[in-house]
């Protein structure tokens, strides 16, 4: 490991066990913020680490300064030559980088038992990026004592929501007066629904006003924050004291956008340079995994490649269309080709092709 990757990674570990230090403290003061910008700190050191270690650069040219945290997921995330993260793991950065805006800029409200989500998956997805990246363990790493720990952990998106939302609706009762501490719990909700959408932003108070006024008037909270609809928990049964991941629901898109929009986070952008994504021909994919062409193409028919946008993608240049396959889609045809009978693929794709004739 190069001594600057060495230092970042160290970096990362450091500010990861410290704010789960802090998230375990039974003093709230400043309990929130420090864990939420500490836990960002942990990512983009983590981030810029393992960027350099697959060989890519955390300075733009004849920049003095590093890549700032946006700008290293998004090179996480879309650079072919060393992408080691999904959209789904981009939102939880983003989710997390979020909250610590408003934790540090101006004022959040929110929950243990949403606390505890966004702290526990934190930690999750730290674990998958420094076995993906760097081979290691994250338990060898964490004396057992600091792992995250709550007596009031979430069952589910529905359930915290609608938990939330009940809370914030008591503040918004008439008379009350308690309307900045409702829009401080509500801000919290709206990121974290805002991130799943693709949009990077921190709600002013006329859209949290707005949000509230509707829960007064009786909409739900699967009304108001489509989002957070969208996705659901999923704990990891091998790893119960570590694993719990944000993850989209089936059919749920993600959202693509241009580079450069406004208000749009990193997940919702556009590959900047697609034909550096999708790399491969049908040729060149049938080399890769050992087959002849047109056999590879029945692997693709089967496993309807074609269909799944993160494998292929047919692009115009001029009046001219290429189809173009990604490097996810060599893992998924030698999977199939070593669980699936080829013979019956073959045998099925070649009935079809003459019935087309």
């Amino acid at each position: 490991m190069r001594r600057e990757v060495r230092l970042l990674h160290g970096k990362a570990l450091d500010s990861l066990i410290l704010s789960i230090e802090h998230f375990n403290r039974p003093d709230e003061r400043g309990r929130v913020s420090t864990v939420l910008i500490l836990l960002d700190h942990a990512f983009e050191m983590l981030l810029k680490a393992s960027i350099l270690h697959r060989g890519g650069r955390i300075r733009a040219r004849r920049s003095r300064e590093t890549l700032g945290f946006d700008a290293c997921v998004r090179k996480a995330l879309s650079d072919a030559q060393l992408k080691f993260l999904s959209e789904e793991q981009a939102l939880t950065l983003q989710m997390i980088n979020g909250l610590r805006d408003a934790a540090q800029h101006h004022l959040i409200d929110i929950s243990d038992e949403q606390f505890y989500l966004h702290g526990q998956t934190g930690v999750t997805l730290f674990r998958d990026l420094l076995k993906a990246v760097f081979e290691e363990d994250l338990s060898t790493k964490l004396p057992a004592r600091v792992l995250p720990i709550s007596t009031v952990a979430p069952l589910d998106i529905t359930t915290l929501f609608e938990t939330e939302t009940k809370e914030i609706k008591k503040l918004l009762a008439p008379r009350k007066r308690r309307r900045t501490e409702a829009y401080a719990r509500l801000r919290p909700l709206a990121i974290f629904d805002a991130t799943i959408q693709g949009q990077k932003l921190q709600p002013s108070i006329g859209e949290l006003r707005g949000k509230g006024a509707a829960l007064l008037a009786g909409k739900t909270w699967q009304d108001l924050f489509v989002g957070a609809a969208s996705v659901e928990l999923t704990p990891d049964p091998t790893a119960p004291a570590l694993g719990l991941r944000i993850t989209k629901k089936e059919g749920i898109p993600v959202q693509l956008v241009p580079e450069g929009t406004p208000g749009a986070y990193v997940v919702a952008v556009k590959r900047v340079n697609e034909l550096d994504f999708y790399n491969l021909g049908r040729d060149q994919l049938a080399h890769a995994i050992g087959l002849s062409g047109p056999k590879t193409t029945a692997l693709i028919w089967y496993l309807r490649l074609q269909k799944n946008p993160d494998c292929f993608k047919e692009i115009s240049i001029g009046s001219a269309k290429f189809k173009r396959y990604s490097q996810k889609a060599i893992p998924l045809l030698n999977e199939a080709i070593q669980k699936e009978d080829f013979n019956k693929i073959w045998k099925a794709y070649r009935a079809r092709s003459s019935s087309k004739k």
